[in-house]
């Protein structure tokens, strides 16, 4: 049994995703505790707010406030709805939130049967329940409880799932512990072919990366260096060459990667799914945030780069199910800068214009903008998973819709900056 935990801000985003899938008749309410029973016995989304609201209120200060739980047991264990009650049930009380409200919703959309479970991070008191280790802590009760219902195991890589990768956090500790366990994932299972596509993916961690050049003497050398972003998109702190994290993420490393990527692109027709969604989602005519919205809900991050103006100069889209980095004009004109900026031409995002650079040796800055009621324990963005996918793509049992909200439950808000 695999279980991945979120964090968020709106009660409301987590009940009204469970509230879709039963107006659906893709789920439905299999367990609550200590909810307020709603004298029709339905427990719909404002019904379920009152149970906590009072919680919420006691404890205005924590942001992340929200607890959202997916809990994943093999479709081969075949459990009956019982005996996932008991599961839910214990394995909130050894989480520490026996005595929360909370409302255990079964997922019935795909061949993975699954549980989903919305709670709050702070007692009646409005003190906050201490979530320290709480994935490791998590994984521990899994491994138990397959034992106790004997259920079948998650093997290594569906264990390895349950600490998705987040996006770094300046002023935390180890800093460059942060950086080596996002960029060595990254380099390793994304597809890219210029470093502005390298660019585009870290950004969603909070890392840029830079190529740098020069000459000692008659010798020349070339190499990478990554940095830490802030809220604002903004490099900060000191930069970190590449060789302190392995040659696997060093200049030559990486040059070799984008060429074996855009062999693979194209043996792989790996654009196909990624113009395919895109496609489908510009012809229902949404406005740019509503265009980003549909997109993560399909696993992908698109990101914008603007000049002084407001023009869009630049687009990449980042497809998280097939692990492909694509900027827009590799995949057509229909999908290019100008393209999308005779589309938006965004005007009205005056607040998040960017100033364009002179073209430094990496030549794209990358900046983004991520809209979201859910913050990461960085997340969503997409969100968002890898970090990005509980099971292998090709997996019949994958819910698209369920890992984009999980990524947008993960994922802080941006403005769209341009990196300097």
């Amino acid at each position: 049994m695999v279980a991945k935990i979120s964090s968020g801000t709106s009660i409301f985003s987590a009940l009204a995703y469970n509230q879709k899938k039963m107006d659906n008749q893709q789920a439905k309410v299999l367990l609550v505790n200590r909810m307020i029973e709603p004298q029709d016995g339905i427990y719909k989304i404002g019904a379920c707010i009152q149970s906590f609201e009072p919680y919420l209120a006691a404890n205005k200060k924590t942001e992340k406030s929200i607890l959202h739980i997916s809990l994943n047991p093999n479709p081969k264990d075949n459990l009956t709805d019982t005996q996932l009650s008991k599961l839910a049930q214990e394995y909130m009380q050894k989480l520490g939130y026996g005595n929360q409200p909370f409302i255990v919703y079964k997922h019935e959309d795909i061949e993975r049967h699954h549980l989903h479970i919305v709670s709050v991070r702070v007692d009646e008191n409005g003190k906050k329940l201490d979530h320290n280790f709480e994935n490791r802590k998590s994984m521990e009760i899994c491994r138990k409880l397959e034992q106790q219902y004997h259920l079948i195991p998650a093997d290594k890589k569906d264990r390895q799932a349950e600490f998705p990768i987040k996006p770094i956090q300046y002023g935390e500790k180890n800093l460059k512990a942060q950086l080596a366990g996002v960029i060595r994932p990254m380099a390793k299972s994304y597809l890219f072919q210029s470093m502005g596509e390298y660019n585009a993916l870290l950004s969603l961690y909070n890392i840029s990366v830079e190529e740098i050049s020069g000459r000692v003497g008659e010798k020349s050398y070339a190499g990478l260096v990554y940095s830490a972003l802030d809220d604002r998109g903004e490099r900060v702190g000191k930069p970190f060459k590449s060789s302190l994290f392995g040659k696997q993420v060093g200049y030559e490393a990486i040059q070799k990667h984008m060429q074996q990527s855009g062999t693979i692109i194209k043996e792989k027709q790996l654009t196909a799914r990624t113009k395919a969604v895109v496609t489908k989602v510009l012809q229902q005519q949404p406005g740019l945030e509503k265009l980003q919205i549909a997109l993560k809900q399909n696993g992908i991050n698109v990101v914008f780069r603007h000049n002084e103006t407001g023009r869009i100069y630049g687009v990449t889209f980042i497809d998280h199910q097939n692990k492909c980095v694509l900027n827009g004009s590799r995949m057509g004109k229909e999908f290019s800068a100008n393209r999308f900026n005779e589309l938006f031409n965004a005007p009205h995002l005056e607040s998040e214009k960017q100033p364009q650079q002179s073209q430094q040796p990496y030549t794209t800055g990358i900046g983004h903008s991520i809209e979201s009621d859910f913050v990461p324990q960085r997340e969503t963005n997409t969100g968002i998973g890898s970090f990005l996918n509980l099971f292998s793509s090709d997996n019949p049992g994958v819910d698209p819709e369920e890992e984009a909200f999980i990524r947008r439950m993960r994922k802080k808000k941006k403005r769209i900056r341009r990196l300097k």
